[in-house]
């Protein structure tokens, strides 16, 4: 069946099955685990998962890509729904480990990562294919030009690790950029701070990058300059953890 994508989803279905295994054989699944397909559109991975592990949902908006996985994938659980509108307590297994795979359309990508960040607590990991400009920053060291809010709140929140490129000629209709493969571990021990809290510190602090962080932190700190942080820095200089300490200390304080 020809199947005609949708610029404006963002469609650019994986094709090659060489990346497609190397996908698969990066998932650290066992049985009795649940893997969450985010936009498996037509099922070109979703029909190897579901031969490789009983419980398989996959989240499409596609109603087309819906009707096709229901007719050629039985055995699949498919929720006809926006990922961005997902309540991940709905999905996550009430026995196993929950994992979630994702080839994420562009436009989206830093949306749904925040969203599967924020819900860090009900996933072991995510092996995710993105924009490798926006991979790159996920795993980015501090004082480089790629090292950001992305950098800051993923490295906090998971462990992040580089898989490998997918080239473009890997996807039908190609994209104009390389893609990565990327696996979040959700592994971290929780912060001594809300992640509200280190949201607004690390936003804030990246807002005004070029500045040192005594200013471009006011917002946040006013005139205040706590002990045991260097505010002649710039954004890009700190850990994400001395972001973590400075958003502990803030919060001890309201």
């Amino acid at each position: 069946m020809s199947f005609k994508t949708k610029k404006s989803l963002g469609q650019h279905f994986l094709t090659d099955n060489n990346i497609i295994a190397k996908i698969l054989k990066s998932v650290k699944a066992e049985p009795g685990d649940r893997v969450i397909e985010i936009g498996p559109g037509t099922g070109a991975l979703t029909k190897w998962l579901v031969q490789s592990y009983e419980d398989v949902h996959a989240i499409e908006v596609d109603q087309r890509a819906v009707e096709i996985l229901n007719q050629e994938l039985p055995s699949l659980t498919v929720h006809e729904k926006d990922v961005l509108k997902v309540q991940w307590t709905d999905l996550i297994s009430s026995t196993g480990k929950t994992i979630v795979i994702g080839n994420l359309p562009y436009y989206i990508t830093s949306p749904i990562l925040f969203s599967l960040l924020e819900s860090r607590q009900f996933f072991s990991e995510a092996i995710l294919m993105m924009q490798k400009e926006v991979a790159e920053r996920l795993v980015a060291s501090p004082s480089t030009k790629t090292y950001g809010i992305l950098s800051v709140q993923t490295q906090l929140m998971s462990s992040p690790e580089l898989l490998f490129d997918v080239s473009p000629n890997s996807f039908s209709p190609p994209p104009k950029v390389m893609s990565s493969v990327i696996r979040l571990r959700f592994d971290k021990p929780a912060m001594n701070c809300s992640d509200k809290m280190l949201k607004s510190v690390v936003r804030t602090a990246f807002n005004q990058r070029r500045k040192k962080l005594s200013n471009a932190l006011k917002p946040v700190l006013g005139d205040r300059k706590p002990d045991g942080f260097n505010f002649d820095e710039r954004a890009e200089d700190w850990t994400p953890d001395r972001y973590a300490d400075l958003a502990e200390l803030l919060e001890k304080e309201s």
